[in-house]
C-alpha cells in the first residue's frame, strides 16, 4: 500500500505516482499523529474511529467462537398461505419445511422464517452515500427507533445466531419472489458493515469517507474485524427453488452468485428445483413437486449442509482469502 500525501489517495496496486495530481507515493503510517494529519481530522474524531474497530474486532471474536449446538434458520420467500388469497399453503415452504425437519432430527436447533408475516421495508440504495459499506445495524432504519422494521429489530439477530441458512422461494417471473428479494437486498447491512463514523449524522459522506481510509489505512488480514466486517463469512448455505427449469436455474443463480460473494458456503448437492410439467395446469403442480423424489432431495441438502456446518466447527469462520479484512 501507497499513498499520495499531496491528495490524499491510497493506492492498493501501487502506480508509478500519483494518478490524481502525480505527486510522489510514500508507505503510510498508522500512528495517531499521521492518521489525524492523513485524514484530517481531530483527536475526537480518531477515538470514534479506534472505538468502532475495537467494537468490530469484539463482535468478530464472538462470531467465530464454535457452538456446542448448530443453529439452523429456513428463509422462505413465498406469499402463499392456505388463509390467505392464494387459499393453499406454498410449495417452495413445504419443502423447506422437511428440511428443516431433518436438520433438527441430525441435531441441529431449527427455526422457519416466513417472511410474509415480517415488516421489511425497502433498502433505500444509500452504499455510496455511506462509502464502500453500510453501515449495522442499518442506518435508515434505526435499531431502537421508530423507524426500525422487522428487519432491524428481528431478522438481522437471526441470521447471526443462524451456522446454517436455508433459503426457498417460487419462481415469480423468472427469478425469486419479490419477498426474498427485498431480505436479500436489506442483507448488505450484514456484508462489509460497521456502526456509523457519527451516529447522529450516519449519512455524513465527508466523514465516512474518511472513515474508509482509516479502516483501509489500519486493516490488518489477519484480525477480522479489523476492517468492513463481513457476518455472513462462513454460514453454511442451502437453496430451495420450486418453478419450471428455466426460472429455477436463474434464481439458484442469483442466489448463488449474491450469497457466495457474502461469503457463504456452499456444500455438494445444496440447491434443488422441484417442477412439474409445462402440459399441466399449474393448480395440479403440488401434488407433484411435493412427492417423495423431491422431499428426499430436499433432506438431502439438510444432510450436506448439516456435515459442512459440522467440519466447519474446526475452524475461524472469518478467515477466509482473499481479503476479508478490508475493501
Amino acid at each position: 500500500m501507497k499513498v499520495c500525501e499531496k491528495c490524499k489517495t491510497i493506492f492498493q496496486e501501487v502506480p508509478a505516482q500519483c494518478t490524481d495530481c502525480g505527486g510522489a507515493l510514500t508507505t503510510p503510517k498508522t500512528t495517531p499523529a499521521y492518521l489525524k494529519n492523513f485524514l484530517e481530522i481531530d483527536d475526537a474524531t480518531l477515538a470514534r474511529f479506534q472505538a468502532v474497530r475495537a467494537a468490530a474486532i469484539s463482535e468478530a471474536k464472538t462470531l467465530s467462537q464454535p457452538k456446542t449446538r448448530l443453529r439452523a434458520i429456513g428463509i422462505s420467500g413465498s406469499a402463499r398461505d392456505a388463509g390467505d388469497m392464494a387459499a393453499e399453503d406454498s410449495n417452495s415452504e413445504f419443502l423447506l419445511k422437511q428440511c428443516l425437519d431433518e436438520l433438527k432430527s441430525l441435531g441441529a436447533d431449527t427455526e422457519l422464517l416466513p417472511l410474509r408475516k415480517y415488516s421489511i421495508n425497502h433498502c433505500k440504495a444509500c452504499y455510496s452515500t455511506t462509502n464502500a459499506q453500510c453501515h449495522f445495524y442499518c442506518s435508515c432504519y434505526p435499531k431502537g427507533t421508530p423507524l426500525a422494521d422487522d428487519m432491524t429489530t428481528v431478522l438481522y439477530d437471526k441470521v447471526l445466531a443462524a451456522d446454517i441458512i436455508i433459503f426457498a422461494t417460487p419462481v415469480n417471473n423468472f427469478k425469486i419472489s419479490s419477498l426474498l428479494a427485498l431480505f436479500i437486498d436489506r442483507c448488505i447491512s450484514l456484508d462489509g458493515s460497521l456502526s456509523p463514523a457519527d451516529p447522529n449524522n450516519s449519512k455524513n459522506r465527508e466523514l465516512n469517507v474518511k472513515h474508509t481510509k482509516f479502516i483501509q489505512l489500519t486493516a490488518d488480514q489477519g484480525i477480522p474485524g479489523s476492517g468492513f466486517l463481513r457476518r455472513f463469512m462462513g454460514k453454511v448455505a442451502g437453496i430451495i427453488v420450486t418453478g419450471h427449469e428455466e426460472g429455477a436455474s436463474m434464481a439458484i443463480s442469483q442466489l448463488f452468485m449474491t450469497l457466495n460473494h457474502f461469503g457463504m458456503i456452499f456444500p455438494p448437492w445444496s440447491n434443488m428445483y422441484a417442477m412439474s410439467s409445462v402440459t399441466r395446469p399449474t393448480y395440479e403442480d403440488k401434488k407433484l413437486v411435493t412427492s417423495s423424489a423431491y422431499v428426499g432431495e430436499a433432506r438431502d441438502i439438510a444432510r450436506n449442509t448439516m456435515q459442512t456446518a459440522r467440519l466447519l466447527q474446526k475452524f475461524d469462520k472469518l478467515k477466509w482469502g482473499p481479503d476479508n479484512s478490508s475493501n
